[in-house]
């Protein structure tokens, strides 16, 4: 029987699957890659900021007094800065801003604050050199100011450098995400610039059942992101839509809202996959790195999985995590969890946060499913998270083949990727 290989990314590389034995048990599911990568990235972000969206004049008053603030991603994210703050500063020097008045803001979140030696790696050698570069700290309440509660009472502390400046740009990407529905928009600076208190309080909001993938409008945690935006009073967006080789697929430039209802349309036509049933065993990556860069991140992968497999089922999450697991409070709430009882018990009687949020999330995704993780991560602190270890491609036959009558998803690109069930 001929061979079929299937490249799975993994890390800063990729896996070979081989299939080698009854094909037709298997289903490659994949991103929709009909539509085009831009030929020219710096035209298209170019024509971009060309055709604003939203707003007639988007640099009215604009001049060489203007106090600029800029929301970058941090390493985690693999949005294409690279590609798209060049033309923005362009535009802006035209404008007469000076590049003093310029302050670029790493939007952390929760996540360690990147260090000054990592800034290149999502700016470039060039910008950190010629302007003002401030990762986000959450917990660094002398750089905090509270601006006011939003309609579902999350009280908004936000970075103050950023709110205090006059005009407000968010760069980022557009893709699906595990709750808030889609990243993108105001949600760089809302969740990435913000104060612990309001993360926290924010992301409880995904314990609500509208709180899922590709939901937007009815989304009860990505309004409430959208009411800290309009607290935060963010001016303006500019976000792309990549294709899972980080190619830029479209750009948009305009009024944050406008921008994400333009970019959900592309982010549909390519990640809404059409099925008419789930599977019996789903084969997952994470899409490499940065997004399989520690299990705090891959677990998403993980969800978009869920969507694909059977109650019952098994998952089989593919994810390197060259930096661990990425949370030391997820870490700690696990400490001394026998079992997935025990983990809803426990959150349940604890206060929300951020970081044990993750062991809630995998919790309910183990009730249905059983979840094995092939990582870099050891055995024994994969197990401590109630997780199965694999440790070479070998296992993950192995595991196929203790189920031979099972249906097979292999997902190369998990986070890409939204299950879309066919109505009979």
């Amino acid at each position: 029987m001929k061979k079929n290989l299937v490249y799975l990314p993994y890390g800063r590389g990729t896996l070979t699957y081989e299939i080698s034995e009854n094909p037709s048990r298997y289903q490659l599911i994949q991103p929709n890659c009909e539509l085009p990568r831009v030929r020219n990235s710096r035209e298209a972000v170019q024509k971009a900021l060309a055709s604003p969206i939203g707003v007639e004049n988007p640099w009215a008053g604009v001049g060489e007094n203007t106090t600029v603030a800029i929301t970058v991603n941090d390493k985690t994210r693999p949005v294409p800065n690279k590609a798209l703050l060049p033309p923005l500063l362009e535009v802006l020097q035209t404008k007469g801003v000076k590049k003093e008045n310029i302050t670029i803001y790493i939007a952390s979140g929760t996540h360690i604050p990147m260090e000054k030696d990592e800034f290149h790696l999502i700016l470039g050698d060039e910008i950190p050199q010629q302007l003002s570069v401030i990762p986000h700290n959450c917990d660094d309440e002398n750089n905090l100011c509270v601006i006011g509660t939003t309609f579902r009472n999350t009280p908004v502390l936000v970075n103050r450098g950023f709110y205090e400046c006059d005009l407000k740009i968010v760069v980022g990407d557009i893709e699906p995400h595990h709750f808030a529905g889609y990243s993108g928009g105001v949600k760089s600076a809302a969740i990435g610039l913000a104060g612990r208190k309001t993360i926290n309080t924010n992301h409880k909001l995904l314990l609500d059942e509208n709180s899922v993938i590709g939901c937007f409008q009815q989304n009860p945690l990505r309004q409430d992101i959208e009411d800290i935006g309009s607290l935060m009073k963010i001016d303006l967006a500019l976000n792309a839509v990549l294709n899972q080789q980080k190619e830029i697929l479209a750009v948009f430039f305009g009024k944050p809202d406008a921008v994400m209802k333009a970019g959900i349309q592309v982010v549909d036509q390519i990640s809404r996959i059409p099925i008419s049933h789930a599977y019996d065993i789903v084969i997952a990556s994470a899409g490499g790195y940065p997004k399989d860069i520690n299990l705090y991140q891959a677990q998403k992968a993980m969800t978009h999985a869920s969507l694909f497999c059977k109650p019952g089922g098994v998952i089989v999450l593919i994810a390197e995590c060259e930096e661990g697991v990425g949370s030391n409070g997820y870490l700690e709430f696990m400490r001394g969890v026998r079992n997935i009882r025990e983990v809803i018990e426990k959150f349940t009687r604890s206060e929300f946060m951020v970081g044990p949020h993750k062991a809630f999330q995998i919790a309910k995704i183990l009730q249905k499913h059983q979840v094995f993780l092939f990582s870099s991560i050891p055995a024994r602190q994969v197990e401590s998270l109630l997780l199965k270890p694999l440790t070479s491609l070998q296992e993950v036959q192995n595991l196929v083949n203790q189920h031979p009558g099972a249906e097979i998803a292999l997902i190369p690109y998990a986070t890409a990727c939204i299950a879309a069930y066919k109505k009979e």
